[in-house]
């Protein structure tokens, strides 16, 4: 599929000129449309451990683009779109496989009690939204008094934004780790209560196994969808107890959600308190056969959680994918005017003797959340690293097979790898970013970019 932009024919004809454009091409493939590769300067050596003999030698200056090149690896569709989207496939494989079996967890696990719930966050004073109800779900007027269209860019933003709780609202954000926290200990202390265990006895017939990710609402809020499943206590390989049902696990999630709060915080007079909002859906996962009014099925639950692997503020705010150095720097983003008295709340809370560890500052950029976006416990499935090596091995295998032979032992078992790479530098030519393009193939005819 050639590049959409046009080619810069001087660089072309540069790169052309060095005669080595076949070989810069299947470097460049080798990236899979990542536009700002990490380049590396170094070699790298295999030798044969029990005779010594160099096996194959790689230095980055023969190399056709001059460097190793890296794929970045950003999971911001904003930053790369390619890589995230090998991000969001991975998502997708490891909530999958926590749900109806695979890489490595059992198909058992199927039938399990699981439900797909979302936290929200509460109100911070009333905001521009479109209230849905009646047949056809009509829109009904905001109490702006406006029947704002889904593209509104008043939507999220206060009605008033001079007594919009802004403090509240990055604080929030800041702590919404921490209260996910708590939920998961209350969660298993309903759960053990509504057994009629101890807190120590439940772990030893039971485990909670949860997949959540973080998404920003239009306000600015995060708030979080979980798959959240009962098992037995080895976690997805053990079947879970007879009094494991998805109705206990929901009423459980009710139970711990009302209860969890962190430690209050005291700042300037005035007393925070972190909780989640009132609207909390909790919805059991059916098989794919089920024909209930709203089918949640396991292919569409992991869909919904990978797509939001790779959105951050800026799915909320327009352009604020990346740290803020200096608050002048507001002046030249193009987010709404919302987004930029969030961020200043961050700059100037965390700029406050109260909050001088927190590092507020820092995550400006995030509306003051500093949690990880995709997260799992350690028994619901696969983890993202295992699909990248089983990725990585396999991308390996054709060019170990071509150096060595189809019966060479295996690397880690006879083959010393040394090398050394230095950083030098980030992103491509023009040239090679049109190249890149060129070769990046169209979407939804790509192949399955993860074979574990």
């Amino acid at each position: 599929m050639p590049a959409t932009t046009p080619p810069p024919v001087a660089d072309l004809q540069a790169l052309a000129s060095l005669g080595t454009m076949p070989a810069l091409m299947r470097q460049l493939a080798g990236l899979a449309g990542c536009t700002r590769p990490i380049r590396l300067d170094g070699w790298r050596t295999e030798v044969h451990a029990p005779t010594g003999e160099v096996l194959h030698h790689l230095e980055s200056s023969k190399l056709p683009a001059g460097h190793l090149l890296v794929r970045c690896g950003n999971r911001r569709a904003t930053r790369c779109a390619s890589c995230a989207e090998t991000y969001r496939r991975d998502t997708y494989h490891l909530i999958t496989a926590g749900l109806i079996g695979g890489k490595g967890v059992p198909a058992t696990v199927a039938a399990h009690p699981r439900v797909f719930a979302t936290f929200t966050a509460p109100s911070f004073g009333p905001v521009h939204n479109r209230p849905t109800g009646g047949p056809g779900r009509t829109v009904h007027p905001c109490r702006c008094g406006i029947a704002h269209g889904e593209d509104d860019p008043l939507l999220g933003t206060p009605i008033d934004p001079d007594t919009y709780d802004y403090r509240g609202a990055v604080l929030w954000n800041f702590h919404s780790g921490a209260l996910w926290a708590r939920f998961t200990i209350h969660l298993r202390r309903e759960l053990a209560k509504r057994a009629g265990l101890t807190q120590r006895d439940f772990k030893e017939h039971a485990r909670v196994s949860f997949g959540k990710v973080a998404e920003y609402q239009r306000r600015g809020l995060v708030h979080f969808h979980a798959v959240i499943r009962l098992d037995g206590p080895e976690g997805g390989n053990t079947p879970p107890p007879p009094w494991a049902t998805a109705e206990l696990l929901a009423d459980a999630i009710r139970a711990a959600a009302a209860r969890a709060c962190p430690p209050a915080l005291l700042h300037d007079g005035r007393t925070y308190e972190f909780r989640f909002g009132r609207q909390l859906d909790i919805r059991t996962i059916r098989s794919a056969d089920f024909d209930g009014p709203a089918p949640i099925t396991e292919r569409a639950v992991a869909a919904y959680i990978a797509k939001y692997a790779t959105k951050g503020a800026e799915t909320a705010t327009g352009a604020l994918d990346r740290p803020i150095r200096f608050l002048a720097e507001l002046a030249h983003l193009d987010i709404t005017d919302h987004a930029r008295r969030m961020v200043r709340t961050c700059w100037e809370l965390g700029g406050h003797r109260d909050f001088a560890d927190s590092r507020l500052r820092a995550w400006a950029h995030m509306l003051g959340f500093r949690g990880h976006f995709s997260t799992k416990t350690r028994r619901y499935s696969t983890t993202l690293g295992a699909l990248r090596d089983a990725r990585a091995a396999w991308r390996r295998a054709p060019a170990a097979e071509l150096r060595h032979g189809p019966d060479a032992p295996a690397d880690d078992e006879s083959t010393l790898v040394l090398a050394h790479w230095v950083f030098a530098g980030v992103g491509l030519s023009p040239g090679e970013t049109w190249l890149t393009q060129a070769l990046t193939p169209a979407p939804g005819t790509e192949g399955e970019p993860t074979r574990a």
